[in-house]
């Protein structure tokens, strides 16, 4: 059997992404979504979920966004934030001054505060990627230990070609074998594998194009369960383009969704279910 989880990532990221992940979330167009702690609007997206009776995953966040207001950690002291007490938006720069107990102490106060809006995840995630090595300092055994902690999956792909698009770095490669040997051990459950659209709307040329990238990657999907995440919004060049309202687009286009059924692919809430 293959599965899908379609998530809609980035929940708090901005008023109109909330308004948008809800809105999908409401009409049955995705099975799972993620919550972004540290953003201002994150009380209120937490109460919107909780409002239609779902429960996202946790969005850990250690990078802002620019063109977005500052976010800030949770945690008071943190070598995370700059001098201004906020997060930077190069996650080059968390790699470089960011210390393993930093990143923890930050997970803790993300997960605590989940808990503390009535909002208890099954699983978690990496905003930007910043835990996954992927802009030099990798975090992921501090990570998958402290999912393990928590009795959390974990969005790391068993096999991470699909969504790198392309040959695995030597050095990526080994680092990424010995996380998922690190996930098994520890039993964190993990997806087979994981996409999601990396192309602006310039570089697809057309929504039409898009949907069809998508819908070919279908037959990429393996046995077992996998995750298509995408960042829905609006079309505001401030909010990330037109590309998002393009994924907005997508996750409700009847024709995406006959070409899920017509592939047998089963959706589903979680990379456990």
């Amino acid at each position: 059997m293959r599965r899908l989880v379609v998530t809609a990532d980035d929940l708090a990221r901005d008023p109109a992404t909330t308004d948008v992940v809800l809105g999908l979330v409401r009409d049955g167009c995705v099975t799972a979504t993620t919550l972004i702690p540290v953003a201002p609007g994150s009380a209120s997206a937490a109460a919107g979920a909780r409002a239609l009776g779902v429960t996202p995953r946790l969005h850990l966040t250690l990078t802002g966004e620019r063109g977005l207001p500052r976010w800030h950690p949770l945690t008071s002291g943190s070598g995370l934030a700059g001098a201004d007490g906020a997060l930077t938006d190069d996650p080059f720069v968390v790699a470089a001054r960011a210390e393993p107990e930093d990143v923890v102490a930050e997970l803790d106060a993300q997960l605590a505060w989940m808990r503390a809006q009535g909002l208890e995840p099954t699983a978690a995630d990496s905003h930007a990627g910043t835990l996954y090595g992927l802009h030099g300092r990798s975090y992921l055994a501090e990570a998958l230990a402290w999912c393990a902690r928590n009795g959390l999956a974990f969005r790391l792909p068993r096999d991470p070609v699909p969504y790198l698009g392309g040959p695995v770095p030597a050095e990526l490669g080994r680092r990424h074998a010995q996380a998922v040997r690190l996930a098994d051990d520890l039993g964190v459950a993990l997806p087979e594998i994981i996409m999601t659209n990396r192309l602006t709307a310039a570089q697809h040329g057309s929504y039409e194009a898009l949907r069809s990238d998508l819908v070919t990657r279908l037959d990429l999907l393996p046995e077992g369960t996998s995750e298509l995440f995408l960042h829905p919004s609006t079309a505001d060049a401030a909010l990330g383009g037109a590309v998002r309202a393009w994924e907005a687009r997508l996750l409700r286009d009847p024709v995406w969704h006959a070409a899920v059924e017509a592939a047998g692919i089963r959706l589903v809430e979680g990379w456990t279910s």
